[in-house]
């Protein structure tokens, strides 16, 4: 079966597994039920397609998935924008989603870089398609308790970092929402190796992201607030915001927001002072 749509089958598998006949309006076939949510032959009924149809998809021999059909499903399954957009990406015929050219590092983008200038009173990261770090400023390494140098993997010290762990209080909830991140760039990347070995790796080591890849979750740019346990200021509660620019959609701007007056918004003054041997915009002065 082909990667993709071996792909394609398990997350159909998935949403129709969390849906229950009840909730989808409709009345239970008869018969023991061997599923948690809906029969196969159920969800085709909803969706307006045959039953053998339905399991040629769920089975990945479907080679061509029509527009239609993936409407049908994503209203049948009760999908929410961002599981429809990973649909469609998924039921895409591989040649028109292979990610093609040269393997080039990202660079910044400047008008990125001129925004987190103007931010320097909030911790600020700018990310690249693999959520490797672009350009950071100073008050987010004070935040985070890293620097968080160009060229690091922002996922790999979530994951693989204990600090990390120890740092941000409700972890479990933001991780798991990076993992969602993660499988919605790989259902629009399906061909990029290195974000494939990036999530086998992560998956490889540590059991939460084998456990959350399994679940077929699927987030973008989720806003989610973070609790942060800084061990000199004390609790920080941040609104972490993502922001795409319009020059490259692949770079994302991740903002920390705060609360106006709030103990949070009080205390990042004094953080900033005692990082200022930081540079202000790590990796950002000589790539603008």
């Amino acid at each position: 079966m082909p990667a993709d749509r071996a792909a394609l089958g398990a997350f159909l598998r998935s949403r129709r597994d969390r849906l229950t006949p009840s909730q989808a309006g409709i009345t239970a076939f008869p018969g023991p039920r061997r599923v948690p949510g809906l029969r196969k032959e159920e969800l085709a009924v909803l969706a307006g397609l045959s039953p053998d149809h339905y399991s040629r998809l769920e089975q990945g021999r479907q080679q061509n998935v029509t527009d239609e059909v993936v409407r049908a499903l994503s209203q049948a399954l009760q999908l929410d924008d961002v599981e429809r957009a990973h649909l469609r990406d998924l039921a895409a015929p591989t040649s028109r989603r292979r990610w093609a050219g040269p393997e080039v590092a990202q660079r910044p983008d400047p008008g990125m870089l001129r925004v987190m200038t103007t931010l320097e009173h909030v911790p600020v990261l700018l990310l690249g398609r693999r959520s490797e770090v672009l350009a950071s400023n100073r008050l987010l390494g004070s935040v985070l308790g890293t620097a968080m140098e160009p060229g690091t993997s922002f996922v790999r010290w979530l994951f693989l970092d204990p600090d990390a762990r120890a740092r941000i209080v409700n972890w479990a909830d933001f991780a798991a929402a990076a993992v969602g991140a993660l499988r919605y760039e790989v259902g629009r990347h399906p061909d990029d190796r290195l974000l494939a070995d990036l999530v086998g790796e992560l998956r490889a080591g540590d059991p939460d992201v084998e456990r959350w890849w399994d679940d077929q979750r699927v987030t973008f740019r989720t806003s989610v607030t973070k609790h942060i346990a800084h061990p000199t200021a004390g609790p920080l509660v941040f609104g972490i915001e993502s922001l795409v620019g319009p020059h490259d959609p692949e770079q994302r701007l991740v903002v920390y927001t705060v609360e106006p007056d709030s103990p949070t918004a009080r205390v990042l003054p004094v953080l900033a002072s005692w990082s200022e041997e930081v540079p202000e915009r790590s990796g950002a002065d000589d790539r603008s």
